[in-house]
């Protein structure tokens, strides 16, 4: 690291400047005016309940950044919605009392985090002098055995020139190789030996420094942090069967259906622990929630976050129409990790989807058409999602609310 890195990760690592950082990742959140103002009040309660699941698992940073979310979602943003008009009084006040309960907790996790990134800097600034301390003595080390050589080769250089100017016979110097690796001991007339160092060749090469000894940073530049990363999601592999087998009907009638994907945070990992399965109405492309109050408060009951959603397509393939794009963007506007799995039982395909966080997530939000509708497909507006993984060990609980 050349002394410009070194002095821009240094300013990286102040505790200012990563409280800051947090900061600045609270206030990204975007408010969408497309969407009715309710949803953000739902996502608000789910929003906190992460928040207490970091906190928990001791996730000091990420508990910070949606406590600060949550207080700037609702002491700035939402107020400038024109749907706010809409939300019931009772959801206003519950998201106003619950304001003053996150702001003392986030002031106290402030106080934290900055002690943790206090430590931290201590830390490596010690390591950074035991650093310079030990590259300092190398180097003496090294000047050391260089002056050695230098007089062992003069000696050598000496001894070698008396011979030949007492030795007519020109004798030629034969090696034994008996003694240590390090030297080799020159027969000489008259029985005398001297030794020279073996590794000499006229030319003294300084030794270059082993990295491979040198203590070696903890920390990280906060760019290349976890924030830049997505938590992986754990789905129970037999949870697709189930709801392909909850669909069937509706799939043998050409009409899709749909479910919610609902879990934990476990050691900062999303479990799927519930397939929500609402009351809903489809058709042949499409598929929309009914009574979501239900939902939610089932959801609220078992202290469950919403990790993404499922549907079927019956009679096409795999993949996230101009609706299905739609729907995602409130999901994953919400929660980055916000998976979309599509079902295609007809081709036996099961995709699962996230939108281009460098592009779709922009393009949907700035795109006012409704029902269907082409969109362009390069830049490509959703991805395969890759950070989950299929667990055919992992329990799931199926609950039915159209029953």
């Amino acid at each position: 690291m050349d002394k410009v890195d070194d002095n821009s990760y240094m300013t990286s690592l102040l505790p200012e400047n990563r409280l800051k950082r947090l900061y600045d990742i609270s206030v990204e959140l975007k408010v969408d005016v497309n969407m009715p103002a309710v949803r953000y009040f739902k996502s608000g309660v789910q929003m906190i309940r992460r928040a207490d699941m970091h906190l928990q698992e001791g996730h000091y940073e990420e508990a910070f950044i949606l406590y600060m979310k949550y207080c700037t979602l609702f002491v700035e943003k939402i107020r400038q919605h024109p749907d706010l008009k809409n939300v019931a009084q009772e959801d206003i006040r519950a998201a106003m009392k619950k304001l003053k309960e996150v702001m003392p907790k986030a002031e106290k996790l402030k106080v934290k985090l900055l002690d943790q990134y206090t430590n931290d800097l201590n830390h490596y600034l010690e390591e950074k002098e035991a650093e310079k301390l030990f590259l300092e003595q190398r180097k003496k080390e090294e000047e050391e055995k260089c002056r050695k050589f230098d007089v062992e080769k003069n000696i050598t250089q000496e001894v070698s020139e008396g011979i030949r100017g007492n030795n007519t016979n020109t004798e030629s110097v034969k090696p034994v190789p008996y003694l240590p690796d390090d030297f080799l001991v020159y027969e000489l007339p008259e029985n005398k030996t001297y030794g020279a160092p073996a590794s000499f060749s006229g030319v003294i090469k300084k030794p270059g420094v082993d990295r491979s000894t040198k203590p070696s940073s903890q920390y990280t530049s906060f760019s290349n942090s976890k924030y830049s990363h997505l938590r992986t999601i754990i789905i129970p592999s037999k949870m697709l069967n189930t709801f392909l087998v909850l669909a069937q009907k509706n799939t043998i009638n050409n009409v899709e259906t749909c479910g919610i994907l609902a879990g934990k945070l476990k050691q900062n990992r999303l479990v799927v622990t519930h397939l929500l399965i609402p009351k809903q109405y489809g058709t042949s492309d499409s598929c929309s929630t009914d009574n979501e109050e239900d939902l939610f408060n089932y959801q609220n009951e078992l202290n469950l976050i919403t990790l993404g959603w499922i549907h079927t397509h019956p009679s096409q393939t795999a993949f996230l129409s101009s609706v299905d794009l739609h729907t995602h963007y409130s999901y994953q506007l919400m929660m980055s990790e916000s998976i979309a799995i599509v079902c295609a039982p007809r081709y036996a395909q099961t995709g699962f989807f996230r939108l281009t966080p460098n592009y779709g997530l922009d393009f949907i939000a700035n795109c006012q058409q409704k029902g269907f509708h082409p969109h362009p497909s390069d830049p490509p507006l959703f991805q395969d999602a890759d950070h989950y993984e299929l667990d055919e060990n992992s329990p799931v609980e199926v609950i039915d609310l159209r029953r």
